[in-house]
């Protein structure tokens, strides 16, 4: 397994003058949409500024004590890839099969608190078991609770099977029959509903213990996106085996074997336009001239702020889309630590499961904390390891040795990082002191988190490095430095979240801030969404 090992080639691969359709970033949800229009028998060429395809799915490689050690940037887990599950048939369409390593069903994610830990299990049933044991006196919350789940879960297994996924009257009987709890709170936070249901701040922190994988507080976080992403797990929570790299890998592959190009290390600098219509871009291969591509449609997989205000002259976009997007709010961000370690750290007690650790129970503050006290101000972690989800696969680490990835929701506002956006593709706040002692002192009390989880084991450490959201900036040039997009608050989210079509004419747009979602198998189903818009549209139907 070697993430760069179509890097070069990609990087080195002329420029077409012409395609039917130009995508910007090899995102998963660019590179999905890229392949279906290459099984659609589209001409497709993907542009990407980094030197490795996959957006936030992406490893890198890094030698050190005995070898090299392959850590995961931003696939950590996935739900729902049993049979029949979503992301499997997303990438069945194109013929692509994968394997995925199960994680541990009785407790896929281990939530740990000051005083006592709560496994969430694969099942939904097992898991309200769980938590009446815990918290007998909020029965009833907790029943409230899990019918909102089973009724988004209801309504969104309904909208799949209805044509077009438009509403028809059964459905809308069905809504009115099955979902009056998910109608009621569908453009509500989830705080709101546990303001009107939930009484105990224990049992409130469990369920939002999984909240670091959408970056809000419960004020902030749409209900229908915290309930829908803990349904996506009770599916089953998954690692693909060989590493979060196999699927971009793949689809780049299918994409290249079905007449279509990815061009890495070749940044788009503008979608060019004629009277108001999406044309084709403007892209910088390395050490090289300017190209102009033309195309019959552009699809973006940039991040939607820059896309909207960056990528397009300001001329061309409608002044009123112009002030919404500046106005948008971006998901905070996550400071990550990669750790090489001595050893198997099943031998120290660990499994494969995901481990978040808390210093208390009240997660309005905690995000509050990052804002009003910086970085620093980190009240919890997330621990993870590739070696553990997948131990069949041996380049995760050298032979005695381990990986791990620990995760904390950050602030990702430039200035809190010394920074400024325009400044973070120059790469001078590498230098910055005072950067650098913030990140080291974030770094430091990662580790320390890690070494109260397993004991003795920040002295096994052999590798060490970090990446902050100004590295997330810089490398998928993501607006706050953030993976998760847009954030999910009811403002922002299913239909007040744009659609695939773009502003102008010929210009679509996929991943994680358009209306299929945040997340992996978000910008995936965004992917599948934009490409047939693009087919429906270009064949004139």
């Amino acid at each position: 397994m070697n993430p760069t090992a179509a890097a070069n080639a990609r990087a080195r691969n002329p420029v077409p003058e012409r395609v039917d359709v130009a995508v910007i970033g090899a995102g998963l949800g660019g590179l999905v949409t890229a392949a279906q229009l290459a099984r659609a028998g589209q001409r497709v060429a993907v542009f990407e500024s980094h030197y490795v395809a996959g957006g936030c799915a992406t490893m890198f490689t890094r030698r050190g004590e005995g070898g090299r050690y392959h850590f995961d940037v931003g696939l950590h887990y996935i739900g729902d890839c049993g049979p029949g599950g979503m992301i499997p048939r997303i990438l069945g369409e194109l013929g692509i099969e994968l394997a995925y390593e199960p994680l541990d069903p009785d407790g896929f994610d281990t939530l740990i608190f000051p005083d006592f830990r709560f496994k969430i299990p694969a099942n939904r049933d097992l898991y309200r078991e769980r938590l009446v044991d815990l918290f007998p006196a909020e029965r009833k919350g907790i029943d409230a609770y899990v019918r909102l789940l089973t009724e988004v879960e209801y309504l969104v297994k309904r909208m799949e099977r209805s044509p077009g996924g438009k509403p028809g009257l059964a459905m809308l009987w069905d809504v009115a029959r099955h979902g009056r709890l998910g109608a009621r709170y569908q453009g509500r936070t989830i705080g709101q509903f546990f303001d009107d249901h939930v009484r105990d701040p224990k049992l409130r922190a469990v369920m939002l213990g999984q909240s670091g994988d959408y970056g809000l507080p419960p004020s902030k976080v749409s209900a229908m996106l915290h309930v829908g992403l803990a349904n996506h797990y009770f599916g089953g929570a998954y690692y693909p085996v060989g590493g979060g790299q196999v699927i971009a890998d793949r689809l780049a592959a299918y994409i290249e074997a079905h007449g279509g190009s990815v061009h890495l290390r070749t940044p788009v600098e503008r979608i060019t336009t004629r009277d108001g219509k999406a044309t084709g871009v403007r892209v910088q291969p390395r050490n090289a001239p300017a190209v102009d591509v033309q195309a019959r449609a552009v699809v973006s997989n940039a991040d939607l702020k820059r896309t909207l205000l960056e990528l397009i002259d300001p001329a061309d976009l409608p002044s009123e889309v112009a002030a919404k997007a500046r106005g948008y709010e971006m998901a905070a961000a996550l400071f990550m630590t990669f750790l090489g370690v001595r050893g198997d750290l099943r031998a120290r007690g660990l499994t494969n499961t995901n481990y978040w650790s808390f210093d208390g129970y009240d997660f309005e503050q905690f995000y509050a904390a990052g804002e009003r006290e910086g970085p620093a101000a980190i009240k919890g972690s997330y621990i993870t390891s590739g070696s553990l989800k997948d131990p069949a696969t041996p380049t995760h680490a050298p032979p005695g040795m381990s990986t791990v990835e620990i995760m904390a929701i950050v602030p990702g506002r430039m200035d809190i990082w010394g920074t400024r956006e325009a400044e973070v593709g120059g790469w001078a706040y590498k230098k910055s002191p005072a950067y650098l002692e913030l990140k080291q002192r974030i770094e430091d009390a990662l580790i320390a988190r890690f070494d109260r989880l397993c004991p003795g084991a920040a002295a096994d450490i052999v590798y060490r490095e970090s990446a902050t959201p100004v590295t997330h900036a810089r490398f998928t040039g993501a607006s706050g430095g953030t993976g998760y997009g847009l954030a999910a608050t009811p403002e922002q989210f299913l239909n007040n979240r744009p659609g695939y079509r773009g502003p102008l004419g010929g210009l679509y747009l996929c991943g994680a801030s358009t209306r299929a979602g945040h997340g992996i198998v978000g910008a995936m189903m965004s992917g599948q969404a934009a490409a047939k818009r693009v087919v429906k549209d270009l064949s004139g139907r």
